[in-house]
C-alpha cells in the first residue's frame, strides 16, 4: 500500500502489544476494500494511557482497539458509551469523531460467534468460566444474554463473588466443584500462555463429553489435554477475528469476509 497525506490511521493500544495479530488481519481488511488506511500497534503503559488517548484525538486517528490493561479505563474516558460496553464495564473499540470518542465492546460478539461453533445452543447450558478479568466480563455478559447457567472460578475469590452478583452466576471455590455438572469450560485467564504456567485444575478430570474453549489463540496445555481426552475444543483465534471484524464494521461500515481475515492470520502464523 502507499501511505500519503490522506491515509487514515487506526491501531491497537495495549501493554504489551507487540505480539498482537490485530495489525495483520485489520490491514488485510483495509487492502481487501482498497481503503487508504493503516492499522498500527501502540504500546502504552497504564500511567500514560490518558495522555495517549488525548494525543490520538489530536492527531486525527480514526479508531483503535483496546486490549489489556486499558479496557476499563477506555470506557471511563469515552464521551459516549455503547449499552453493551456499559453493561460489561469495559471497552475494546473506540471510534473518534468530531462529536467525541465513542466506546464499544465487541469481545462478547466475538465470543458468541466463536463458541457457537462448539455448541450452537447455549440456553440452559451449564458453563464453567475460569477467570474474572475484562475478557471474563464479556464472556459472562454473552452467556447471560443467551440464558446459560454459569459457574465462575477465579484465583481472587472476592473478585469472582462480585462478578457473580453482577452477572447472576454461581461462585465456586475450586474448578473441580463444577466439573461434574459443566458441559462447557471456558478459560479466560492468561494461564497457559506460557508452557511453564501451572495447570488451572487437574486436566485428567476432563471427560470426553466436555466442550472446552480457551480464549488464548494457540494450543494451551488445557486444550492439549482436551484433545487427548477426545473433547470438542477451540482456541481463541476465531474470537479474536470475530471481535476485530465487528470493530472494522463500526469504523468503516464494511463487513469483511471471515475467510479474508482468517487466511491472512494463517499465512502469518505459518
Amino acid at each position: 500500500m502507499t501511505i500519503d497525506g490522506k491515509t487514515q490511521v487506526y491501531g491497537i493500544l495495549g501493554y504489551p502489544v507487540k505480539h498482537s495479530l490485530s495489525p495483520v488481519f485489520q490491514n488485510r481488511a483495509f487492502r481487501y476494500f482498497s481503503l487508504n488506511a493503516v492499522y498500527v500497534p501502540f504500546e502504552v503503559k497504564p500511567e500514560d494511557f490518558e495522555t495517549a488517548l488525548r494525543g490520538l484525538k489530536a492527531l486525527g486517528v480514526k479508531g483503535v482497539n483496546i486490549t489489556l490493561p486499558h479496557k476499563e479505563k477506555a470506557l471511563e474516558l469515552a464521551d459516549f458509551k455503547d449499552s453493551h460496553a456499559q453493561a460489561i464495564g469495559s471497552a475494546n473499540t473506540l471510534k473518534f469523531t468530531e462529536d467525541g470518542v465513542y466506546a464499544y465492546n465487541t469481545d462478547w460478539i466475538g465470543f458468541l460467534k466463536a463458541v457457537r461453533e462448539l455448541t450452537p445452543n447455549l440456553r440452559d447450558l451449564k458453563v464453567l468460566v475460569l477467570g474474572a478479568g475484562g475478557s471474563a466480563k464479556a464472556v459472562l455478559y454473552a452467556l447471560k444474554l443467551e440464558g446459560a447457567r454459569v459457574f465462575l472460578w477465579n484465583r481472587t475469590q472476592g473478585k469472582a463473588k462480585r462478578l457473580c452478583e453482577e452477572f447472576k452466576c454461581i461462585h465456586v471455590k475450586k474448578p473441580e466443584e463444577a466439573l461434574e455438572e459443566a458441559e462447557l469450560i471456558v478459560n479466560t485467564t492468561s494461564l497457559g500462555l506460557k508452557e511453564e504456567d501451572p495447570p488451572i485444575f487437574d486436566y485428567k478430570e476432563l471427560k470426553p463429553r466436555h466442550k472446552v474453549m480457551d480464549i488464548i489463540y494457540r494450543e494451551t496445555p488445557l486444550l492439549r489435554s482436551a484433545k487427548e481426552k477426545g473433547c470438542l475444543y477451540k482456541d481463541g483465534l476465531d474470537m479474536l477475528l470475530y471481535q476485530g471484524m465487528e470493530s472494522f464494521r463500526i469504523w468503516t461500515g464494511y463487513d469483511v469476509p471471515y475467510e479474508v481475515v482468517k487466511d491472512s492470520v494463517l499465512e502469518y502464523i505459518i
